[in-house]
């Protein structure tokens, strides 16, 4: 679970990288920056945004941990956040040497610092690192002498962060826990982000592997699976509670096993598979079909997985059980809807 809402953005630097390539200059600030609360705001809110589906994902290194530049600039600034500015000098420098494709915009980088940070329940601080590449063109309307006056000035859209990573000061023997986003390149130069400068990898292990599949199920059954079948809610809630058991009662996952006792039908498991490749895709994670199923997990994300029939504003049903105790109908005398539930006993 990741909480970041009310995260308080404390230090902030910010320089401009171009592109190596192209001789286009690396310009280093010479102090923080200091803003009013209101753009502080503003920022944050630009900064912390676009991470709330992100996966998680771990800094690597293909001989040694503490060889990842930004995984080892990131534990000196965690040991002492006021070393902040030092080191994002380093990490700019870091970023100018990988943007040498020539698709690569120039643009601000900002590294900042964060506290009240929540990751799986445990308050944490964070590291952000944030580029801006695109510019927005914006008029700004002024009311002079009675009359108005339009310009057109050049910015950044605070709601469309091009670039950016999350580091969360938690597992650094592991590699930490980083949320990565690249909402620009798309092809071969967007490998400069994530792959050459950051150096992340998806996590592997029992635990993201069973909260990721949990997660793929609960989506394609309440955005996926109404959009392509005629399906009642009480149908959907029933695939909810058929999928975190299999989960429950399981010790491992095996997708044929899964498919035979949760999806059943053929065109739901055809189309689940379709599914579960585009999620895999726009997440950039491994979504394997084999695995140990993690108890801490299932506990995590079974909360998610709500059994509720919501009806107007007056009634919720908790459906946990066998969807044909409960019976739709129509009431030809005042056209309202209406369920009849059957039951042995109340308690």
């Amino acid at each position: 679970m990741l909480s970041i809402s009310q995260a308080i953005l404390s230090e902030i630097v910010l320089h401009s990288v171009g592109n190596k390539s192209k001789d286009e200059p690396l310009l280093i600030s010479k102090e923080k920056l200091q803003l009013a609360e209101p753009v502080k705001e503003l920022l944050a809110k630009y900064f912390i945004s676009p991470f709330k589906n992100v996966a998680f994902s771990t800094f690597s290194h293909t001989s040694e941990l503490d060889l990842n530049e930004i995984y080892a600039f990131s534990k000196k600034i965690f040991a002492d956040p006021d070393s902040i500015f030092l080191h994002s000098i380093s990490i700019s420098k870091h970023l100018y040497e990988q943007s040498t494709h020539p698709n690569i915009k120039a643009g601000e980088l900002y590294i900042v610092y964060l506290s009240g940070c929540v990751v799986d329940d445990e308050e944490v601080d964070a590291i952000g690192i944030f580029k801006s590449e695109n510019k927005e063109t914006f008029l700004k309307v002024l009311p002079i002498n009675g009359s108005y006056e339009i310009n057109a000035e050049s910015g950044v859209n605070i709601n469309k962060l091009d670039k950016g990573c999350l580091i969360f000061n938690t597992e650094k023997e592991k590699g930490y826990k980083v949320c990565v986003i690249d909402q620009t390149n798309k092809g071969e130069e967007a490998r400069y982000w994530k792959d050459d400068f950051l150096q992340v990898d998806a996590r592997k292990d029992s635990f993201h592997y069973t909260q990721n599949y949990m997660d793929l199920c609960k989506k394609f059954v309440t955005e996926k699976l109404p959009n392509e079948f005629e399906v009642s809610k009480t149908d959907q809630i029933d695939l909810l509670n058929r999928s975190v058991n299999f989960f429950k009662n399981k010790d491992q996952f095996d997708l044929n096993e899964f498919n035979e006792e949760v999806m059943q039908q053929p065109e739901i498991i055809e189309t689940f598979k379709d599914f579960k490749k585009t999620y895999a895709t726009e997440r950039e994670i491994p979504i394997v079909d084999e695995f140990e199923i993690s108890d801490q997990a299932v506990k995590k994300q079974a909360k998610i997985f709500k059994s509720v029939l919501k009806l107007d504003k007056n009634f919720h049903i908790y459906i946990h059980g066998d969807k044909d105790l409960i019976e739709k109908g129509v009431d030809q005398a005042n056209g309202m809807k209406y369920y009849k539930i059957f039951y042995k006993e109340e308690s």
